[in-house]
């Protein structure tokens, strides 16, 4: 591990004043107060880089041929997405009618229309968010939700594909197979994607106003990830089990910052999925959501959960509590490990 993390560039590295030691693979950074030089450009040059792929670059016959026995679970985060929930889950059938994939499970996080019929008319299980693992307390956020698709999917693979899509197409879950299929080295896949709005700009806003930046200060090794945050990504069942995953939206850069320290940028693969259309949130939904991101890499960099806010001051709603909460790691739940 220590060759490793010296190879990656994630094992101990000097930013604006902090010196960050990883300490071990189960442990978080320690951050020791010492005046040194932040990392340099040349730095940035040497270090290892995340594999780059287009969805094209896959062929599904061949990728079914490869999985062999190897199983899929496609996972779907959802809350009142009935009126786009169905036509994905019909588009993913048809990949599991080829063999790619084994399971769609939908997690009803609450839904208060009719999210649940719809995804199981479509050809999917339906699982409710608050059935998965009780003994192990009740939660919310996005985080959660994936947290306990892990626990209720029973794959080798899984493939987290957000329901709000408009722009879905099976090439989303043949790209994000692709490099995992192919190369038993690779422990992440992120999507990523052009993200139109109605209005003409660009989504990614959080992306850009908090993950970006924060990334480049305290973990510039990730600094190359595209859409740090994007909701298409997939993994192993193998790895997400052994790690935390923060209750809310810092889920998706929690277990990117967690992924590269332990197992190295080098086995982390991108791959562009072309173009990303679905429901933006309102722009008076960005702070809470920008300030669980946050939560999550400062807790990554070493900070001390106990010196950081957890309540929102906002002038036209009041304080809001967010979510900053993680989830434990599945293989320290009893009822996960039993099952």
């Amino acid at each position: 591990m220590a060759d490793r993390q010296q190879a990656t560039g994630i094992g101990r590295r000097e930013h604006l004043g902090l010196r960050i030691d990883w300490i071990s693979p189960s442990r978080k950074p320690v951050v020791t107060d010492h005046t040194l030089s932040p990392i340099g450009a040349v730095d940035l040059v040497a270090l290892d880089q995340p594999q780059h792929f287009e969805a094209s670059d896959f062929d599904l016959t061949r990728l079914c041929e490869l999985k062999g026995t190897t199983t899929v679970s496609v996972c779907l985060p959802a809350r009142d997405e009935a009126e786009t929930v169905g036509p994905i889950v019909q588009t993913i059938s048809t990949l599991r009618h080829r063999g790619l994939v084994d399971e769609i499970v939908v997690m009803d996080d609450r839904s208060t229309d009719a999210t649940a019929q719809v995804a199981a008319a479509a050809g999917a299980r339906v699982v409710s968010v608050p059935d998965v693992l009780p003994e192990a307390g009740t939660a919310t956020g996005k985080g959660n939700v994936l947290w306990a698709s892990v626990a209720a999917s029973v794959s080798d693979v899984i493939v987290w594909i957000d329901a709000d899509l408009r722009s879905f197409t099976p090439d989303y879950v043949i790209g994000l197979l692709g490099p995992l299929l192919t190369d038993p080295e690779v422990t992440l896949v992120k999507g990523f994607y052009d993200r139109p709005t109605a209005g003409g700009a660009g989504g990614g806003r959080t992306t850009e106003l908090m993950a970006r930046p924060v990334l480049a200060t305290f973990f510039p090794e990730l600094g190359v990830i595209e859409q740090p945050l994007g909701g298409e990504y997939a993994s192993r069942r193998s790895i997400l089990e052994q790690l935390p995953f923060p209750q809310g939206y810092g889920v998706e850069i929690g277990l990117l910052i967690d992924i590269a320290h332990r197992w190295g940028v080098d086995r982390i693969a991108q791959v562009d999925l072309g173009v990303r259309e679905h429901r933006h949130q309102p722009l008076g939904a960005l702070s809470s959501q920008a300030m669980e991101v946050l939560h999550a890499a400062l807790l990554r960099a070493g900070a001390d959960k106990a010196t950081l806010g957890r309540v929102l001051m906002r002038p036209d709603t009041g304080p809001v509590e967010v979510r900053v909460d993680e989830r434990p790691p599945l293989v320290e739940i009893p009822g996960y490990r039993d099952r």
